[in-house]
């Protein structure tokens, strides 16, 4: 498949821009200039969410809301030590096993972007052997400073955002893309260029497509986008791990298989009517997917518990490494996924909705 120029140039932006969570605003300005002459409006909520509004032509359209979230999985500066190391906590879940001798990025108070490298005591010099584990709390970060002053000099002080410090490529068999920050830059892009393809189709509901902050600890933006909204039906677009590394056929998200169909995570269950409907869109459309359950969980799990409940599906591609410095994804996943969420919004009208509610 011909690969979009135009769409690799956007995903080298998103997934290369700085954003921890609770410290969006870079993607959130990014989104905000891509959204913002496709949409009828911009409305944001107190947390920092965006999101673009495309109205029905129909009265009283049901709401669709599209949420993505913005932030990665990052670390927090705590403390500066005399020598000019950094101390860090995770921000999102990290194995201790992926970090030594990564570079990380720290974003000073004036935007600067420090590199340094994720230190420990050396193998010779550590007490109980080589094997013995390295925990996050006993890592530090080097940026080359040799005393706190120097540090302070930088700007770098405690509460500054950490994030690892990777370029985007396009591997050597083309449709594979490395990245850092896939969870979720992939949902930010898929929401541009979702409401690009719909902006000139007339809708049976009221669209909200955007993106929420501080997922990655928490699904927090999640729940005060969706009091805003009020939607009745919503889509999460978010980023899943891949466990297709062993090669054996029954393995759960797999790269090139397609979108995923995500039946049920530590968060939320997708209803029978919900599930229904996706896999009559998928199938009428002849769109790739695949069945999904997850140990982790999406904004869905704020989203469909809001207000009086809200009938929520997950339009999900798998990366292999997530929640690491360097992960990978099939660019034709991404294309399933895009026809898959376009079909699924074309489709709901009042009808669809009341049918998803059971009524």
């Amino acid at each position: 498949m011909k690969i979009s120029k135009k769409t690799v140039e956007r995903m080298k932006t998103l997934t290369e821009l700085h954003g921890a969570p609770g410290f969006e605003d870079l993607i959130r300005g990014y989104l905000r200039k891509a959204l913002e002459p496709l949409s009828d409006e911009i409305i944001t909520d107190g947390l920092g969410g965006i999101f673009a509004v495309k109205k029905s032509g129909k009265a009283d359209a049901p709401k669709v809301m599209v949420a993505a979230h913005m932030d990665e999985v990052g670390f927090m500066v705590t403390e500066i030590k005399k020598n000019g190391l950094i101390k860090f906590i995770p921000l999102g879940g990290w194995s201790s096993d992926v970090l030594l001798s990564q570079k990380l990025k720290v974003r000073t108070k004036d935007n600067r972007e420090i590199t340094g490298i994720v230190g420990s005591v050396p193998v010779h010099f550590r007490k109980g052997g080589k094997d013995k584990k390295t925990e996050i709390k006993d890592m530090l970060l080097d940026v080359g400073a040799d005393s706190r002053e120097e540090i302070e000099e930088m700007g770098i002080a405690p509460g500054d955002s950490i994030v690892p410090d990777v370029k985007f490529e396009v591997m050597e068999k083309e449709e594979k893309l490395l990245a850092k920050a896939w969870d979720n830059r992939y949902g930010c892009l898929i929401a541009i260029e979702v409401l690009e393809a719909l902006k000139d189709e007339e809708l049976d509901c009221d669209l909200y497509v955007g993106a929420n902050v501080m997922e990655e600890v928490g699904l927090r933006g999640a729940k005060a986008s969706s009091n805003r909204i009020k939607p009745d039906v919503a889509f999460v677009v978010d980023c899943s791990p891949a466990n297709d590394m062993m090669g054996k056929s029954d393995d759960l998200g797999r790269l090139g298989e397609g979108t995923l169909l995500r039946l049920m995570d530590r968060s939320m269950i997708l209803s029978k009517p919900m599930r229904d409907y996706m896999i009559e869109i998928a199938e009428d459309n002849g769109i790739k997917y695949q069945y999904y359950t997850s140990p982790g969980g999406t904004d869905g799990g704020s989203i469909h518990v809001s207000g009086e409940g809200v009938v929520t599906g997950v339009v999900g591609i798998c990366a292999r490494y997530i929640h690491t410095s360097h992960s990978i994804i099939n660019y034709n996943d991404y294309v399933e996924a895009h026809k898959f969420l376009s079909g699924l919004i074309k489709g709901v009208n009042t009808n669809v909705v009341d049918t998803l509610n059971g009524n």
